[in-house]
């Protein structure tokens, strides 16, 4: 956060007059915030800034947003900031490759700035931007557990990166555990939107998410045609006793509890 109590966000687009007025709206609104027109100046102004969220234009000369973006996303002080993408490409396509690319919402122009500025606190409040002494819920299952009040995850003790958008709906497919999310749910819960975006994007973060879960991925069922769950994974054991002629001996197996 850059000042005091008052969520910061870093403003991108290459037009000034999209950059003032958001500028302007925001700060009426409580929000500090500064403003990038120049893409290649906007690695070294957001790690020395490290605002709470960014507002990023895609179409813009030299650095699009959609490279800024995965730059963010690899950039381990400032992976977890959520992003939203502003642009004049409102096509169902452009929002996919958008929200794939790591983004956490999507609106087009022109956009309200009402609307804006809603969704804008929408992606605060469920991201990193936290009361520090809010007691948040720890969830587990095996050796998979989400802390949402630092915002990590850990397996068998190991911390492992996720995105804001990994992370959500790895916590939501965990808090309700055995319970079938469909991806229609799961867009509108996690990525807040309608259903008219392809449900791929959903099939592409689980595909990455299972990929951090390593010896864990089992932990997200696929149900076919529908959705995804959550459900109990990890080791489970399998005794047996044999008789081999007149040797007597004990037996035992370990294998993975198939999903």
């Amino acid at each position: 956060m850059a000042n005091g109590n008052a969520p910061s966000v870093l403003i991108v687009d290459d037009e000034p007059d999209v950059t003032e007025l958001l500028k302007y709206k925001l700060e009426q609104e409580g929000y500090y915030c500064k403003v990038i027109n120049d893409p290649l100046i906007f690695m070294g102004v957001a790690r020395e800034f490290v605002p709470d969220l960014i507002l990023l234009d895609i179409m813009m000369p030299e650095l699009n947003g959609l490279q800024l973006c995965k730059i963010v996303r690899s950039d381990r002080k400032m992976k977890d900031i959520p992003i939203i993408f502003l642009t004049a490409r409102g096509e169902v396509e452009d929002r996919v490759k958008g929200l794939e690319s790591g983004a956490d919402d999507y609106v087009a122009k022109p956009f309200n700035t009402k609307e804006l500025i809603l969704r804008v606190g929408k992606v605060l409040s469920r991201g990193r931007y936290k009361e520090a002494n809010t007691d948040k819920a720890r969830i587990q299952i095996a050796g998979v557990v989400i802390d949402e009040s630092i915002h990590q995850l850990t397996i068998d003790g190991t911390p492992v990166a996720l995105t804001a958008t990994e992370f959500r709906l790895l916590k939501l497919l965990m808090e309700r555990k055995n319970r079938v999310q469909t991806r229609e749910n799961l867009l509108i819960n996690v990525w807040n939107y309608d259903t008219d975006i392809e449900t791929r994007t959903v099939d592409t973060h689980v595909r990455r998410l299972r990929e951090k879960l390593g010896q864990y991925a089992d932990l997200i069922e696929t149900i076919r045609g529908v959705g995804y769950k959550a459900v109990d994974c990890g080791w489970v054991f399998f005794g047996y006793w044999s008789f081999p002629q007149d040797v007597f001996g004990f037996g035992c197996a370990f294998g993975r509890a198939n999903r």
